[in-house]
């Protein structure tokens, strides 16, 4: 009987397992549909803020008007980087990684997103430091607190698009490994 129970778990656990995996195809094709969306997000934010900041700015003053312009003009920037980042996935071939490329691209996305988002806090304290440096000075004192309140902002939005993107990605990384043990690399049981 204890036979009959070992085999009859060891057979739901391997169709388990088997009916999640995918192949090495899917798996490519996934994580460039992923970067497509992640593209996509990204430069329609772009679109929105630089049709907003443009006519925003055109019809405020001071700080608002500020705040207004850097939101185009940081956009203008974003909406090109989404444009190659964009290109580039189409232009990606799924079939042609095999699993070393695969598993090199996989990582190196997400260390990408990593690093940006990093940057992303950067930005974000650099326009806090923008803000403080408006109380102290006669010297335009609404440019310097409207971009930074701006840069704030793009930086907010650039460290969770980074981070949800980042996650997005790395939630497949088990499958990757799973693949990778089922090409004959090793068999590995996680209970």
């Amino acid at each position: 009987m204890k036979k009959y129970v070992l085999l009859s778990t060891f057979l739901c656990l391997s169709f388990l397992a088997f009916s999640q995996s995918t192949t090495l195809l899917d798996f490519n094709e996934n994580r460039l549909q992923k970067q497509k969306t992640a593209m996509t997000i990204l430069g329609t934010w772009a679109i929105g803020n630089i049709a907003a900041g443009s006519i925003l700015a055109s019809r405020q003053e001071g700080e608002a008007k500020y705040f207004n312009q850097m939101n185009a003009g940081w956009n203008a920037f974003n909406l090109v980087i989404a444009g190659f980042g964009y290109y580039g996935v189409m232009r990606a071939d799924a079939a042609a990684l095999d699993m070393y490329g695969s598993i090199q691209e996989q990582y190196k996305i997400q260390k990408i997103l990593l690093f940006n988002a990093g940057l992303d806090v950067g930005y974000m304290l650099g326009g806090a430091y923008l803000i403080e440096r408006s109380k102290n000075t006669t010297d335009n004192p609404e440019r310097l607190k409207g971009f930074g309140k701006s840069i704030i902002l793009q930086g907010g939005f650039l460290f969770a698009f980074d981070l949800i993107t980042y996650f997005t990605l790395a939630a497949d990384n088990d499958q990757l490994q799973f693949l990778l043990n089922s090409d004959g690399v090793g068999i590995s049981w996680k209970f």
